[in-house]
């Protein structure tokens, strides 16, 4: 207490200097309507700086729940377009087009997304892998296929209660289906562990032509991926395997060193192709 006091004492004179202001501004804003103008003026102004920096602070915070709803509405026009495209192919293949049935078989109902945060990703190692902040309670499976909103990223091949773990398409142990866009010409997609932004993609007919810039996408050969998905552009032709096949230089459209957030899909139809596939090698081997 008498450390107090004895402060108090000490700068008792700036206390009194700083009362008297506090009055003197009372009175001469209260009395004044120019310097009372002057002054609201002044304060909102202030007033207006700080809460837009408030908001700037909270909109930052924000930004996660922003990019998950970005995602998912950026998911769910992706699979409409593929819908469409399913449908209209539907169509052309009717020999009478008025009876086309949009029918419950669109591909958004034969697939449903889990979305998941990357907390860790390696791009730079001989075999690249990712893991997900998201598990088999949220959902997660092993064998679903993970995208992001450009392209393919890769496939689970490990799942915990609140974890996945992404076997990464800059992975030479995975190979992806692909095929050229509005072409039935498919080949495989491979990382040949040298450039995080090209892959490798084999086995293309010598006869089938191309220009740079074309878009390759999943051929939809596999339960993990819809058709159509975009995995990357060809940059040009590499050399030839055999006289009948040759490789094509693709970039990828997904950008591996800055993953964030990515949705696992699951084909509501995986389970049953499994099985059925399974029943027929028994059937083979007996």
């Amino acid at each position: 207490m008498k450390n107090l006091i004895d402060f108090l004492l000490r700068h008792s004179s700036w206390f009194v200097f700083a009362f008297f202001a506090f009055i003197s501004c009372w009175l001469l804003f209260k009395n004044n309507p120019y310097q009372q103008h002057i002054y609201l003026t002044s304060a909102n102004a202030v007033t207006a700086s700080i809460y837009k920096g408030a908001s700037n602070v909270t909109s930052y915070f924000n930004l996660q729940s922003i990019n998950a709803d970005l995602q998912e509405r950026n998911a769910l026009l992706e699979m409409e377009v593929l819908s469409l495209k399913k449908q209209i192919r539907n169509y052309h293949s009717l020999e009478n087009p008025i009876e086309l049935n949009f029918a419950d078989d669109s591909i958004v109902c034969d697939y449903e997304y889990h979305f998941a945060n990357v907390i860790n990703n390696s791009v730079s190692k001989p075999k690249n892998y990712i893991t997900l902040d998201k598990g088999s309670l949220d959902g997660i499976e092993k064998d679903m296929g993970v995208v992001d909103q450009n392209g393919v990223v890769g496939i689970v091949c490990g799942v915990s209660d609140h974890a996945a773990r992404v076997i990464s398409l800059l992975n030479p142990d995975m190979h992806l289906s692909c095929k050229i866009k509005n072409s039935d010409f498919f080949g495989s997609l491979v990382w040949r562990g040298t450039n995080p932004y090209y892959a490798t993609l084999e086995e293309m007919p010598q006869h089938v032509k191309f220009q740079k810039g074309d878009t390759i996408v999943t051929s939809g050969y596999s339960d993990l991926f819809p058709p159509g998905l975009i995995v990357g552009t060809i940059e040009g032709r590499e050399s030839a395997t055999d006289n009948n096949f040759y490789s094509l230089k693709i970039k990828l459209s997904t950008d591996f060193t800055r993953l964030s957030t990515v949705r696992a899909i699951k084909s509501k139809m995986a389970n049953e192709i499994k099985q059925l596939e399974s029943e027929q090698i028994e059937s083979e081997q007996q």
